[in-house]
């Protein structure tokens, strides 16, 4: 596939990266591409562009923009550009504050998650929740002594769910289907879970897994 990644940062290169590693072309989408000439030298079949020219060029888009520029980047990549296609967001609603012994503020609360946010400014796009629960070393091909680790998913649109669940399998993980949009508020605060080791006692190579007893 034509994958269109809004972003610059580690998330937005390990995911590029992982797309590339298993086939899909790529588009990494920035305010100013010469910040990533040289990392798109360093990987064949990655390319760079505006928001708008990624959003344009992906058959799928991924949002991997800080949670305080996730809305700014959906309105420069364009509500049309976006529309009918899956969009995987990868945001975090972290506030910009220090966390308190470990436990990172969010800018939402329990009542809405960013992905509701998301979503209503781009009402024709859909967005499915994933990636946003685990560290970007740990998003492709993760190697774990439990197994496949789970990655938790939801959003209004069951094709595109269905997308990202492919997606996933590719990426090495079980996918977890939470339902329609609001479960984002669970799946948000995920990352505030995971993060508590990272803090803590600088621990990263660690991942969620659901088990089921039948």
């Amino acid at each position: 596939m034509k994958v269109g990644i809004l972003g610059s940062g580690d998330v937005a290169k390990a995911l590029a990266q992982g797309f590339i590693r298993h086939g899909h072309q790529v588009m990494l989408g920035t305010r100013d591409t010469a910040k990533l000439k040289d990392w798109a030298a360093q990987h064949r079949g990655a390319q760079t562009g505006s928001f708008a020219d990624t959003a344009k060029f992906g058959e799928i888009v991924v949002l991997a923009v800080k949670g305080t520029a996730a809305l700014d980047a959906v309105a420069a990549a364009g509500a049309a550009n976006l529309a009918g296609k899956p969009v995987i967001d990868a945001t975090n609603p972290i506030a910009d504050a220090p966390p308190t012994n470990g436990v990172l503020k969010f800018f939402t609360s329990l009542d809405q998650s960013l992905m509701e946010r998301l979503q209503r400014a781009a009402p024709d796009a859909h967005f499915v929740k994933a990636f946003n629960s685990v560290g970007n070393g740990m998003m492709v091909d993760p190697q774990l002594k439990g197994g496949k680790p789970t990655m938790f998913i939801c959003g209004n649109d069951d094709g595109a769910k269905a997308t990202v669940r492919g997606i996933c399998d590719q990426f090495g993980w079980e996918t977890a289907d939470m339902g329609k949009a609001e479960a984002a508020r669970a799946i948000e605060p995920l990352c505030i879970l995971w993060c508590i080791p990272a803090f803590i006692r600088n621990e990263r190579t660690h991942a969620f897994k659901l088990l089921h007893r039948d």
